[in-house]
């Protein structure tokens, strides 16, 4: 912007006739202009780094959401556990993210498959990045690793969740940005030198494959690895449901996940001070994309929690508040690829889908004998899965070419008259996320799983991790100090069919 309205003396010359001291006149007027060209330009980026913190924040705020949503998940025995890991995958993943993984994903100049500068943030901030856009990263490299932990809960060793979350946030999802969202990756549409996949690139604005694919995926792979929770499966291979201890917990880090994806989606655009340059639509800019961004979000995750409502309800015969959230989540997982690409009436057409998805990959999973307290795999890995495919049928042409300027013949979304070209590109993104992660990640859980560091004892699983590995229990029924005779509580699980006693 100070490049469009600078000048220079001999510019206002001309104008200036031969009026005495113009020289003069005209170098002073344009000390001026350009004093004035200066402010706005640091104003904007001013707003742009507030709004980038802003939305940082947000995101944030998601970790509480994770850390609220497993809690409620598993059985109270395990709730102290589960709690910890997810203060620990936000602070050991600053730690590595901060060393190493920032200049993984955005260490430019670097080769199309990884970064290598600014580890440390050594010379930071540069040109092209400031402290704001560390810290964002920062806060959805951690999402990735939250996800991944709700997979392998209530029967993991606490030593296997710091190792696999430093691995994750440090370089397997690093690695994973850079190619999607770096501008010197491989296969991102936001490749700005050389040519781009299938003419396109893959379009995953916020991360439906980046975040949420290599999470589930490599929650998968440690739950396998694992095997289910002692209970899950009875003798005959029978599913027998271990419900989580609370759905408000439940409900309210649900809550939380919603109202942080308003910094996760319409956040992804990291600048908001940007018009658009339509002389007929002045109103009309970058901050209308965030918008829409935000309205897509809530339209997927709306349409997918009432798709579950009702189908769970013909399915089981109940309503169920807990499929409810899920479903909800997963459509927020699905619209996240093509948020801010697509127009309103398809973000209702990605959710209803995602709730299918995620209910067949659950029914899917339940035959495999696959155990996930959280359903994390299904709901991230597939409805992860399902946004890229989405965005690929439905990215619309003018919303593309807003949003990736620069190649103004670029395909668009195969249903929308844009070819198949994008739609392979996205393809082309859901195979090498599930071939990166697996190479990366089933190596180590194995080896912690030979060198017996992955799976807690079977009588620790049994008592419950917060007494055999924690110190105590996360809900105090009475005080220890206290010598009255006051009647002491226990909790216990009341299940459908229970007679009550008096």
């Amino acid at each position: 912007m100070a490049d469009s309205l600078s000048c220079t003396a001999a510019d206002l010359l001309p104008l200036l006739g031969g009026a005495p001291n113009a020289t003069a006149a005209a170098a002073f007027l344009c000390s001026r202009f350009n004093t004035v060209s200066t402010r706005l330009a640091d104003a904007t980026l001013a707003i742009d780094n507030t709004y980038l913190l802003f939305s940082a924040y947000l995101v944030f705020a998601m970790q509480l959401g994770f850390a609220m949503l497993c809690a409620g998940s598993v059985r109270a025995k395990n709730t102290m556990n589960i709690m910890l890991t997810n203060v620990l995958d936000a602070a050991a993943g600053g730690l590595s993210y901060y060393l190493f993984g920032y200049a993984f994903a955005f260490g430019s100049p670097s080769n199309g498959f990884i970064g290598k500068h600014f580890f440390g943030l050594k010379e930071f901030p540069s040109p092209t990045a400031d402290y704001s856009l560390f810290l964002y990263q920062w806060a959805f490299a951690i999402a990735a690793a939250g996800i991944t932990s709700g997979s392998i809960a209530e029967r993991t060793q606490f030593v296997a969740y710091l190792i696999y979350s430093s691995f994750l946030t440090g370089f397997v999802y690093p690695v994973v940005s850079h190619w999607f969202w770096s501008g010197d990756g491989w296969a991102g549409a936001a490749k700005t030198g050389g040519s781009l996949l299938f003419g396109s690139g893959a379009i995953d604005f916020a991360g439906s494959g980046v975040v949420h694919m290599v999470g589930g995926i490599a929650g998968l792979w440690g739950a396998l690895i694992e095997g289910p929770r002692i209970g899950r499966f009875d003798r005959t291979g029978r599913s027998v449901a271990l419900r989580g201890h609370s759905s408000s917990l439940v409900v309210l880090g649900t809550f939380l996940l919603w109202f942080g994806w308003y910094g996760f989606n319409p956040g992804s655009f990291l600048t908001i001070f940007k018009s658009y340059n339509y002389t007929n639509r002045s109103y009309y800019g970058q901050w209308s994309a965030v918008g829409r961004t935000a309205v897509t979000t809530t339209l997927a995750g709306s349409t997918a929690a009432l798709t579950t409502l009702f189908s769970k309800r013909l399915l089981v015969g109940h309503w169920n508040v807990i499929d409810v959230c899920n479903g909800l989540l997963g459509g927020f997982a699905a619209i996240t690829s093509g948020c801010s690409v697509v127009e309103p009436w398809a973000a209702i057409i990605c959710g209803f889908v995602a709730s299918w998805v995620l209910i067949g990959f659950n029914k899917l999973a339940e035959k495999l004998k696959y155990d996930d307290p959280l359903e994390a795999a299904q709901l991230h890995g597939g409805c992860g899965a399902w946004g890229l495919l989405f965005t690929g049928l439905f990215a619309k042409k003018i919303y593309v070419n807003e949003v990736y300027s620069g190649h103004p013949d670029r395909p668009y979304g195969l249903l929308m008259g844009g070819g198949g070209r994008l739609l392979g590109a996205q393809i082309v993104q859901i195979l090498v996320i599930i071939g990166w992660v697996t190479a990366t990640m089933v190596p180590l859980f194995l080896g912690l799983n030979k060198l017996k560091l992955l799976r807690v004892s079977r009588e620790d699983e049994m008592a419950g991790m917060d007494m055999t590995r924690h110190g105590g229990m996360a809900y105090i029924y009475h005080d220890e100090d206290d010598g009255s005779n006051l009647p002491q509580f226990k909790m216990s699980r009341v299940e459908p069919g229970d007679t009550p006693t008096s």
